[in-house]
């Protein structure tokens, strides 16, 4: 059962008025560099925070305190939301790897599609019930195999598709408008906006709308990492500590096989891991560190050497840092250079 405090949330106030000083207002450090044959011949700034176990802000690269746009990693709390609402399929409530894929960006591989599809024939919802936009998987050789067996885009490709089949589980449960369920001022969405607040401890400023249709809701980035942090160290049980656990347990169906939010949850234990588009990462650890950055320009290919450096100042040791560091840069099919943290 769910608790009705979560049911009639109060109504979704207008978004604040941008302001001067918001986030990429100013120049930005350089968190990685493109170096090929000895040369520099790029950068990429971002800001970056560290937290301690005790939540407090260790160390800080640019600004980590102006609202931004957390995209994916804002799905975390999605899917609290969700289980906040009650949702549940044929199998009963969510959990396990159905729990994971409602907070996933999920790479298109086909025991993805298969989830999904089996998700929404548990809540008696045909396909089309999806809002998400037609695509293609997002991983490079699931999209060659998508495509060369003739299929074309699809709304259950799209990587949000396993958000949106629980979000519509949410609104069968409830008897919400499932029609409507991307609206700014729908129940189920009301209900995302006070679980990202009171998880991240901050006002959501800014209301947009994310690549997949549905509300973005804003966070600093030490907001967000907080966020990350209290999902880890919720008590047992709780909404917040069931996502956490089913992301852990189940990370390929948070992201995919060849992913490093998969790489680094099963390489350090207790690692809670999400990317988001436009070169955003948040991530905490069993004991309450945490960490959260954005690379200003929104490349994801500085992201791996920014997490991986990150991680490695947090107090992180282990092999798997080198794997998701790893972004070589190739002349004439060869290695000649790579993308590398300065920090």
């Amino acid at each position: 059962m769910h608790d009705d405090t979560w049911i009639s949330p109060p109504p979704l106030p207008a978004p604040a008025p941008a302001e001067e000083g918001a986030y990429g207002g100013g120049p930005a450090p350089v968190l990685a560099e493109v170096v090929r044959s000895g040369f520099a011949e790029g950068r990429h700034r971002g800001s970056l925070v560290l937290l301690a176990p005790d939540g407090g802000v260790e160390r800080v690269w640019g600004d980590v305190a102006s609202p931004m746009f957390p995209r994916s990693a804002n799905k975390p709390f999605q899917a609290a939301a969700v289980l906040h609402a009650g949702a549940r399929t044929d199998a009963g409530p969510l959990a396990g790897e159905r729990l994971a894929l409602a907070a996933a960006s999920h790479s298109g591989e086909r025991f993805h599609l298969d989830l999904v599809r089996k998700m929404l024939a548990g809540t008696g919802l045909p396909e089309d019930a999806l809002q998400t936009p037609p695509d293609l998987p997002l991983d490079p050789e699931e999209r060659e195999a998508y495509l060369a067996a003739g299929l074309t885009r699809d709304r259950v490709a799209m990587n949000c598709s396993g958000k949106h089949a629980a979000m519509l589980a949410a609104c069968v449960a409830n008897g919400w408008p499932r029609e409507s369920y991307l609206a700014a001022d729908h129940p189920l969405q009301r209900l995302a906006r006070q679980v990202v607040e009171e998880t991240a401890g901050e006002e959501v400023r800014h209301v947009g709308v994310d690549g997949c249709g549905a509300p973005l809701m804003s966070l600093s980035l030490t907001a967000l990492a907080r966020g990350f942090r209290q999902l880890v160290l919720a008590a047992a049980g709780t909404p917040e500590r069931r996502v956490a656990d089913a992301m852990r347990a189940h990370p390929e169906y948070v992201a995919g096989t060849r992913r490093w939010d998969t790489w680094l949850m099963r390489g350090v234990p207790g690692a809670l891991a999400k990317v988001g588009a436009e070169g955003v990462q948040a991530v905490a650890l069993a004991d309450g560190r945490a960490l959260a950055f954005k690379v200003d320009d929104g490349a994801l290919r500085a992201v791996g050497p920014v997490l991986a450096r990150a991680l490695e100042l947090l107090g992180v040791r282990s092999p798997v840092l080198a794997r998701i560091g790893a972004a070589p840069l190739l002349g004439g099919g060869e290695q000649v250079g790579e993308i590398r943290a300065t920090f």
